[in-house]
């Protein structure tokens, strides 16, 4: 489980074609920090698990691999990454942490692309003080958003601003910006989104209610 809050802007350093899976190793020295081989890190949204041991991790400190599934690669942006992609890292949740975003799962609900960026107000350097995102929006999730309902997109916990039936907008302080690969983005580059698992689950009990 994960927050959506990301740790830090890692890169992948490579990518190995293993025919029916990939093996990418990557960089992330804060997310390393205490990262065990079986753990789970979340690479733009997606929960993967760290292959090293402990020596090869202190053999190459910073950096750690994951298995990619051939299904994970399709249904997910990680099949477009390449030696050189700045990707969004973070750790499990630990227990009793503080839940800074919403309760993420790493599980990619579909993946969608970015179709414009509109700068927000100037601040008194006369730069942004945040910009606003449009996402398109896969038809089979558009009914678990919500204006002001939560949304993951690469792993980063977002607000949705306005929900339309084929995009939604979110808005980006600098931080977020600055901080994770939103901020690098260019219109028309994909991204994965993860809808919150909590609308899934009252949809479910609502259906069961209503076929009763």
């Amino acid at each position: 489980m994960f927050t959506g809050i990301i740790e830090e802007l890692g890169e992948v350093l490579s990518v190995e074609d293993l025919g029916d899976s990939s093996r990418i190793r990557l960089r992330g020295p804060v997310t390393t920090q205490d990262a065990r081989e079986g753990q789970s890190i979340a690479v733009n949204g997606v929960c993967l698990t760290v292959l090293d041991t402990d020596d090869q991790l202190a053999a190459a400190p910073g950096e750690f691999s994951a298995d990619v599934m051939a299904e994970t690669l399709l249904r997910s942006s990680l099949g477009a990454i390449v030696p050189g992609s700045r990707v969004n890292l973070e750790r499990a949740m630990a227990l009793g942490a503080r839940l800074g975003g919403h309760l993420v799962q790493g599980h990619v609900d579909g993946t969608a692309v970015l179709l414009s960026r509109s700068p927000g107000e100037p601040g008194a350097d006369g730069t942004p003080q945040w910009e606003v995102l449009r996402f398109s929006l896969p038809a089979a999730l558009s009914r678990y958003l919500v204006e002001k309902g939560s949304i993951t997109v690469d792993g980063v916990s977002l607000t949705v601003v306005e929900a339309a039936e084929d995009s939604f907008t979110v808005s980006l302080i600098p931080a977020t910006l600055a901080h994770t690969t939103l901020g690098l983005k260019q219109t028309g580059e994909p991204v994965n989104l993860e809808v919150d698992v909590l609308a899934k689950y009252v949809e479910r009990l609502l259906g069961d209610r209503v076929g009763s």
